[in-house]
């Protein structure tokens, strides 16, 4: 049997994803517990693309073990020396540079002959060998490409010193049997490819991006690239989750499997999604809310009876638990910090006891506390990025017969500024009031409101995006009041905004 290793982009091509972008500590976060899920090789970012990627990339090359850690790199001198130097401190490092192999991108995009593509490739895959033994290229939009000619390049950059050599499905226009054709194709046909390893990166713009990997396995890939809950540009990357489950369900059929501890499945999506604020849609594969959820009377009639009638997995197979309810007033801190542990968050003593600081008064607000609830506390209270705007005193007073009316109070830079503002409703007069004291110029794109966990006492989640210029940012913010919440989500934006300013001052001001 096979073993087929699992190359995690979430955090670079995941993060393409408009509005899914994350800060350097919510990025490490997710890379820890990537490193528990037991992913082979994490695609930690985009070094040269900017300062956050590059200190993100070196931080977690030197801290996170066991997974190989690698940076993406153009075909760019530039970029190329950009991911040594963030990897260099890495246990493991890899260095993964592409180029465009298709006539539609090399005529279009690049401006470029095929000689010159070869040649830039070569020279590039020579350069990262320089650096690092594990060198990884891709043949970017290869399944448009003229077989013939990607045979050449792929041949040539193995003979420079690639280690792996991955397929991309760029634009997700590959059906599944020409895919594995490609794959088998390539096998066949490249004398040097037994040297490798050949991997796949499939988009799922026709929603074939899992069908599509799982036809190159068959046909001889030995990686996957994918990414959690599908994320990335466009309408996605394969599913880490639906990839990794369909080889362990059909292991008879494939006769291969993953070394991913699957028990860490569902924690991990609920963590990126929280991170990323990309919502998992109920009836997503393996993670969704209705995945093990049965209301048919003869789907239920059956499942009483024996559980394998209408269910191929069990929800401990992926870490769900059936129970949430995990904490109440009288727990205390030695057990916040296990169940936290169990949920994949490893806290340093002072980030501890802020949350737990949060969790009690929560918990004096509500009789349950959720796993739910203490995500919430976590991302708000310990990775969060710098607060420019802090919110000191919120009173709203609306009705029937009463127009909204707000005063807020803010710290700005630790300063108090208050002021007061109507709106059409108690949500719009709060966010007015904040937009008088910090002048933000931004447009509030979307809001959405939801319950955290059951009962009249949850807490309720607010998510809003904002656009300011070409920047789109994500706001999250809960509490047990939704106006509160609402006034929280939007700073959060705000900070994010202002966060992004200041750095974007430093790169100008001389940056990585």
């Amino acid at each position: 049997m096979r073993t087929i290793l699992i190359f995690d982009t979430t955090l670079r091509d995941g993060e393409q994803c408009p509005g899914a972008s994350m800060n350097v500590e919510e990025k490490f976060l997710i890379a820890r517990q990537l490193a528990r899920l037991g992913v082979d090789i994490i695609e930690a970012g985009f070094a040269f693309s900017s300062p956050g990627d590059f200190v993100a990339v070196q931080r977690i090359g030197r801290e996170v073990k066991g997974p190989v850690i690698c940076s993406l790199a153009r075909a760019k001198p530039e970029d190329i020396d950009s991911a040594w130097e963030a990897l260099k401190t890495a246990h493991r490092p890899r260095i993964h540079t592409f180029l465009s192999t298709s006539e539609i991108h090399l005529r279009h995009q690049f401006r470029m002959t095929r000689e010159q593509a070869l040649e830039r490739a070569v020279a590039m895959v020579r350069r990262a060998k320089g650096y690092v033994e594990d060198v990884e290229f891709s043949p970017m939009d290869a399944s448009r490409s003229d077989p013939e000619f990607l045979y050449r390049v792929i041949e040539a950059v193995i003979q420079a010193g690639a280690t792996t050599v991955n397929i991309p499905d760029t634009v997700g226009y590959a059906i599944p049997e020409e895919f594995g054709a490609l794959i088998r194709g390539i096998r066949e046909q490249v004398p040097a490819s037994d040297r490798i390893v050949l991997s796949v990166h499939c988009h799922n713009d026709l929603g074939l991006a899992v069908a599509n990997s799982l036809a190159a396995i068959r046909n001889g890939a030995g990686q996957v690239e994918c990414t959690i809950n599908g994320i990335g540009e466009r309408a996605g990357n394969a599913s880490l989750e639906e990839i990794v489950m369909t080889l362990r369900t059909r292991r008879d059929f494939f006769q291969a499997d993953t070394r991913i501890a699957t028990e860490e499945i569902y924690k991990t999506s609920r963590m990126v999604s929280g991170i990323t604020g990309m919502v998992v849609q109920p009836n997503k594969a393996v993670v969704g809310d209705n995945a093990f959820a049965h209301e048919s009377g003869i789907h239920q009639d059956g499942l009483l009876k024996e559980r394998i009638t209408y269910e191929i997995m069990t929800p401990a197979s992926i870490g769900l638990l059936k129970s949430k309810l995990v904490m109440g007033k009288h727990s205390g801190r030695h057990a916040f910090r296990e169940r936290l542990l169990e949920l994949g968050y490893e806290l340093a003593d002072e980030d501890l006891n802020k949350a737990f600081r949060r969790f009690k008064r929560l918990a004096d607000q509500k009789k349950e506390i959720f796993d739910e609830d203490l995500e919430v506390i976590v991302s708000e209270e310990v990775y969060r990025i710098p607060d420019t705007y802090v919110l000191h005193y919120l009173h709203v007073e609306s009705g029937t017969d009463k127009t909204p009316i707000a005063t807020v109070e803010l710290l700005v830079d630790g300063k108090p500024v208050r002021e007061t503002r109507t709106g059409d409703g108690p949500v719009d007069a709060t966010y007015r009031t904040i937009t008088a004291i910090t002048g933000t110029r931004s447009q509030l794109v979307t809001y959405a409101v939801k319950a955290i966990s059951g009962g009249s006492d949850a807490q309720g989640e607010v998510t809003v995006r904002i656009k300011e210029g070409d920047k789109t940012v994500l706001g999250q913010g809960a509490d047990t009041d939704i106006i509160t919440a609402s006034a929280k989500a939007y700073l959060n934006a705000l900070n994010k905004l202002a966060h992004r300013r200041r750095q974007a001052e430093q790169a100008t001001g001389g940056g990585v």
